[in-house]
């Protein structure tokens, strides 16, 4: 296999993040017809439009950072970097609570969100392995057997450690008794965040460091902080929220 994959001229790396948007937002209605949501849907769709503007800034702004030796530079700050899930995860996420208060929704309204973001995250990460080095998410040059040749020598293919570790998150929970409103959620996150932080020890691509961690790793560390302390005991089941779907 060459290396970057394209489709009839078309980036792989696009063709997977467009099939992941759109099979995310399938499972998203899905998830609200089967298992009900804790917000009506007027409310449910504000929340979607403020977790797209967030994600799109927090992955943007958390890409900068990872580049940030490059502004100022040659390159316009325009083109520097890319987008990272780190920074749409978390930018998605405080952007909700934001709307959540204008909005008056003091419930927590994660759960729904967990099964469509694991599969549209793994089916992105499939356009980023096809992308290879331009994707800048491969890791270490390795001499181990399930090494990829990217174009420069085998390497750790972070990108489908990735999907492993999104499938093993996935099945975690649903073994787990998560019975308090956005507790699958939080431990969505806190596994994917925990998970970052181990797996870019093994990533080479991001040139900006501070005190020995990337900035993907200090948001994820910052990340945990919050989600070690999101969705306390004594919030009611999910089986007895009075907004269900509408």
């Amino acid at each position: 296999m060459e290396f970057p994959v394209t489709f009839w001229g078309i980036p792989a790396h696009l063709v997977f993040e467009l099939l992941g948007y759109v099979i995310g937002f399938t499972l998203l209605m899905r998830e609200r017809r089967l298992h009900g949501d804790t917000v009506d849907s007027e409310n449910r769709a504000w929340l979607i439009f403020a977790a797209l503007l967030g994600a799109l800034f927090g992955a943007r702004l958390l890409a900068l950072l990872e580049h940030s030796n490059q502004i100022g530079g040659d390159v316009p700050i325009l083109f520097v970097g890319g987008k990272t899930i780190v920074g749409g995860l978390l930018g998605g996420t405080i952007s909700i609570e934001i709307a959540k208060k204008f909005l008056g929704i003091t419930t927590r309204t994660g759960d729904v969100y967990v099964t469509p973001l694991i599969a549209s995250m793994a089916i992105g990460r499939i356009g980023c392995f096809l992308t290879g080095l331009d994707d800048g998410t491969h890791g270490f040059h390795t001499d181990l057997p399930w090494g990829v040749d990217f174009g420069d020598g085998a390497r750790h293919p972070t990108q489908l450690y990735g999907i492993l570790a999104l499938g093993a998150i996935w099945l975690i929970l649903e073994k787990l008794d998560t019975p308090i409103v956005g507790q699958r959620f939080q431990m969505f996150m806190i596994f994917y965040l925990i998970w970052r932080i181990f797996v870019d020890t093994i990533k080479d691509t991001t040139p900006v460091h501070f005190i020995g961690l990337t900035p993907i790793q200090w948001a994820c560390i910052l990340g945990l902080v919050w989600f070690f302390t999101y969705g306390r005991p004594g919030e009611r089941s999910i089986s007895k929220v009075d907004g269900l779907l509408s």
